[in-house]
């Protein structure tokens, strides 16, 4: 029997992949969505995870994919948005149409599923007796600003004061809170030169992995008392 039903967006790869996983070996059912379909998704639909494609750069994208779970689920036990974008400022790209996309995928998205979902959350408590998730993950260049990703920063800023407004909307049924992490892994394509650099950033001199996300999150599902913060993972870049 299933533990109950948890969104994940963007769960195709990384932190949102080792997480679906993670999850779905604790017995809970998942709905995650993605933009394009790739191995890890695949892997998902095979291990039961009910997967659906959605782009959340439109505002039609948003309202589908939210018809969408809404038409088949009413009793929801977590939200974790963990859709993203990264982009810098370019010469390629208008400075409006960057920030629009940055703002649509980190605010607006989760702004309107909130919003749409809180009933099927309130649900959850009241068979439950438990409280339901909400989970943004948000990033550390919050607390400091960005020279390159000056729209993404502040984007993602935005998403961070989400979820003070949200969480005071929707206590005591469901506690709201963000994760914001630093650099938790690198890509296959990151040089040594840039792997050096980035370790030297923080006090504590590693990039722990995915799993340390994982963990995160976890612990706010599990926490009956953690609301309305952020969960910083950054090694103490903060005191560097």
């Amino acid at each position: 029997m299933s533990k109950g039903n948890i969104i994940i967006t963007g769960a195709g790869q990384r932190l949102g992949l080792a997480l679906a996983k993670s999850l779905l070996k604790q017995g809970y059912h998942l709905i995650v969505s993605y933009r394009h379909l790739k191995p890890g998704i695949v892997e998902l639909q095979q291990r039961g995870a009910d997967c659906i494609q959605a782009d959340f750069a439109t505002n039609q994208g948003i309202s589908s994919f939210i018809d969408s779970v809404l038409s088949q689920y009413n009793n929801i036990r977590a939200i974790i948005h963990n859709a993203s974008d990264w982009h810098p400022e370019n010469d390629n790209q208008p400075a409006a149409d960057l920030m629009q996309q940055m703002m649509q995928v980190h605010v607006q998205a989760p702004y309107q599923i909130n919003l749409a979902m809180s009933e099927a959350l309130e649900t959850y408590h009241a068979k439950n007796n438990q409280c339901a998730d909400i989970i943004h993950l948000t990033d550390y260049i919050v607390e400091k600003g960005s020279h390159k990703h000056i729209a993404y920063a502040a984007s993602k800023a935005a998403l961070d004061n989400l979820t003070l407004s949200f969480a005071s909307k929707l206590a005591p049924k469901v506690k709201v809170n963000s994760v914001a992490p630093s650099l938790l892994m690198f890509n296959e394509w990151d040089d040594n030169a840039y792997r050096e650099k980035t370790m030297k950033k923080s006090l504590l001199g590693i990039v722990p992995g995915e799993q340390e996300g994982v963990e995160a999150i976890e612990f706010i599902l599990n926490s009956r008392y953690f609301n309305g913060r952020t969960l910083n993972l950054d090694g103490g870049r903060h005191l560097k």
